[in-house]
């Protein structure tokens, strides 16, 4: 900066928007927020894009930041140094060509510092509209994520209450079965006893039933051989007993299978609702992100006000600087007067110039170092990393949260200044 002392306290009509104690800790603030809404956006693919995207856009925007404050004192170093000092010169020497030729170039010097500062103001406004909009696709996709959640627990819950109703009925028809397979046997033994009956009185029998194992053939074999009409007649009656307890158990084991199948469709169908339900991210932290967000947001519109106020201070310092303009064509009347507005411009532009290095810092410290968590996808980080991050994170935001603005403010006054005469 120049070496004069002499400079002006900022008046009412060029005062910062945001004082320099408000903005100092905003960087660091801005950079942990997008890091830990960046690490809750872990399983949200396209969420992490476009997150990561947003604060990529604020890390250069904080870095263009630094250089238009360093162009704005190297602007105000001119206007002390250089300019300034060129016009008294032609104005003492009653050159009022020069004169103008100086203050059109410092004219050009401004407009073009004016400019600059108009696009950063509309680049915080458009960075804090793509922040917005992130928060309300975050809310969205929460919403979405929450309701594919309930859809797909009710399924599961369905599927369940199935599986459930099928394997009682199973299990039902499987008792009915073995039931009947009691009957069967029970039948069974009362029919061989009666074989065996009829064997002990018919010798001819007796030996067919010797030789033949199954129970079937032998009551065709009885029914042939005896010719007692009441044994004849119990053996039918057997006959047609057996028939029927196997024909009722065909058709249970032809229920049990067709159980057995809708079982396990349905067993498979749960497992598929179960794996979808378990492969649906939390949607937990969104909330934290939308939160984070909008804190955001509130620092952006801080800065941006920042820079209308910065714009507020250029237009100012513009009509200080050319109050005296038309004076030039009578300076051989108005001299003292024209170099005593130049006089007031040149300090006015000293308190300027020292404001902007001192804010300087605040865009200048988080725009690498903090944003280097980027090159890490969170949904790629394992369980104890990731919560590892998330806690320190968490941790800073308390201490600067927990801080208060006395805190911040010890190291964060703009130098002195001097009262004009």
């Amino acid at each position: 900066m120049s070496n004069s002392k002499e400079v002006v306290p900022i008046s009412s009509g060029m005062e910062l928007s945001v004082p320099v104690s408000d903005l100092l800790p905003a960087a660091k603030k801005t950079a942990l927020l997008f890091h830990v809404s960046y690490l809750c956006m872990a399983n949200f693919p396209a969420l992490e894009r476009e997150l990561r995207a947003k604060a990529t856009d604020a890390q250069l925007l904080f870095s263009s930041s630094a250089s238009l404050l360093l162009q704005c004192a190297s602007t105000s170093e001119n206007m002390i140094n250089t300019l300034i000092p060129m016009l008294k010169a032609a104005v003492e020497k009653n050159k009022p060509l020069v004169a103008v030729k100086y203050l059109e170039k410092a004219k050009r010097w401004i407009e073009g510092l004016i400019n600059d500062v108009l696009d950063t103001v509309e680049s915080y406004s458009a960075l804090n509209r793509n922040v917005g909009s992130t928060a309300s696709d975050v809310i969205s996709t929460k919403v979405e994520t929450e309701k594919k959640k309930e859809t797909l627990s009710k399924e599961a819950e369905g599927m369940q209450k199935m599986v459930d109703e099928y394997s009682k009925r199973l299990n039902d028809v499987k008792a009915e079965l073995q039931k009947k397979e009691d009957e069967i046997n029970a039948g069974n033994a009362e029919l061989q006893s009666l074989v065996n009956s009829i064997a002990e009185r018919n010798r001819k029998f007796g030996i067919a039933a010797a030789v033949v194992p199954f129970i079937g053939a032998i009551i065709n074999a009885a029914q042939k051989a005896v010719n007692d009409p009441g044994d004849k007649a119990a053996l039918e009656s057997y006959k047609i007993k057996l028939n029927q307890l196997n024909k009722d158990k065909r058709l249970l084991v032809q229920k049990e299978w067709k159980l057995e199948a809708e079982l396990i469709n349905t067993e498979m169908t749960l497992s598929r609702a179960t794996m979808d339900l378990d492969s649906i991210p939390s949607p937990t932290h969104l909330a934290e992100v939308q939160k984070y967000l909008t804190k955001i947001q509130k620092i952006l519109l801080s800065l941006k006000e920042f820079w209308d106020g910065v714009h507020v201070m250029l237009d100012s310092l513009s009509k200080k600087t050319f109050a005296g303009e038309d004076m030039i064509e009578y300076l051989d009347i108005l001299k003292s007067d024209f170099l005593a507005s130049l006089d007031t411009a040149q300090k006015y532009w000293a308190s300027f110039g020292a404001i902007c290095l001192k804010v300087k810092g605040t865009f200048s410290v988080e725009s690498k170092d903090a944003y280097k968590f980027l090159e890490v996808n969170p949904s790629s980080l394992s369980k104890e990393e990731w919560q590892k991050q998330y806690d320190s994170v968490q941790q800073q935001l308390e201490e600067f949260y927990g801080s208060g603005p006395a805190a911040i403010e010890e190291n964060s006054e703009v130098p002195a200044v001097e009262e004009a005469e």
